[in-house]
């Protein structure tokens, strides 16, 4: 059985690793810049495949991961895409975070030549992909998973099953929508401290050793790194503004909290950090008050 990746980035070159450990000689590589792509190879003992084609046509199970809706329509519709020559009985697994109904548009253009398609919307970043334990939300049919199933084992910890083609793309959009509100919330909070001049060590000692509601495992871990102005990626700003405009077109007009958490996710991006971890919210509510946290 050969196992392809196409998008060897910060997720897909781990991701490509862990599948050439787990399945050794069986896994192929392809990716636009060619620098990368023979980087991951040398470095995996993946073998660099020379297009898409080439590898649509030798894979049994292909992932991808690639930045949007546009790229992943091309990568498996396009003129030369995977649908143009993957073999039937092909599984592909998109593991990009994209709108359910691109998804739902691949699953029936490649549903028409025999290749069943897979949304594995991952949850986790780059630290989860190198240590192989990464949680994917899965749509599409049942049997493609128990086909994919050692694969995706072979990259992270739970998988699960949310429902058919596009539920897996719903359920990591629903999730971001809670992720990026609750960094905004808390951005908001510590802005809130330095209105009214309440001391942001105890407010962060009383919410994570307090019995209150407000703690999660995101302020423990990102607050003390705004308190010292540490603001470099772990989750970049714009990756989590574009997971919550996605959600936003998916969602009708009940959400006015949501329409509030993108704009001021894109008021941080325009105010240039869009490359800082999404944590740099806060930058918007910085400018907001005309105060600052942290160094």
């Amino acid at each position: 059985m050969k196992l392809g990746y196409i998008g060897t980035g910060a997720m897909g070159a781990p991701m490509t690793a862990r599948l050439a450990a787990a399945f050794p000689g069986d896994v192929l590589a392809w990716d636009p810049d060619k620098d990368r792509l023979e980087a991951v190879a040398r470095d995996t003992g993946a073998q660099a495949a020379a297009s898409v084609a080439g590898i649509a046509a030798q894979s049994d199970i292909l992932f991808s991961c690639v930045p949007d809706n546009a790229a992943v329509r091309a990568l498996y519709l396009g003129p030369d895409g995977i649908g143009a020559h993957a073999r039937p009985g092909t599984v592909t697994i998109d593991c990009s975070t994209v709108g359910p109904d691109a998804t739902q548009d691949v699953h029936a253009g490649l549903k028409a030549v025999g290749v069943d398609h897979l949304d594995a919307a991952m949850l986790g970043s780059v630290k989860q992909a190198n240590e192989g334990t990464i949680s994917f939300v899965v749509g599409g049919e049942a049997a493609a998973l128990e086909t994919a199933h050692p694969a995706l084992m072979a990259c992270g910890q739970l998988i699960r099953h949310c429902g058919p083609s596009g539920a897996g793309n719903q359920m990591k959009l629903i999730h971001q929508t809670l992720v990026a509100g609750h960094a905004v919330a808390v951005a908001e909070a510590l802005g809130l401290c330095l209105e009214t001049g309440v001391d942001v060590d105890a407010f962060y000692e009383i919410v994570t050793q307090g019995t209150g509601f407000a703690y999660s495992r995101y302020f423990e871990n990102r607050v003390p790194r705004m308190s010292e102005g540490t603001y470099d990626a772990l989750f970049m700003l714009r990756f989590m503004l574009k997971d919550a405009r996605l959600a936003r077109d998916m969602a009708g007009s009940a959400y006015p909290v949501l329409n509030a958490v993108v704009e001021t996710l894109e008021e941080a991006d325009a105010a240039g950090h869009g490359g800082a971890d999404f944590s740099a919210a806060m930058k918007a509510i910085e400018a907001r008050i005309g105060r600052k946290l942290g160094a």
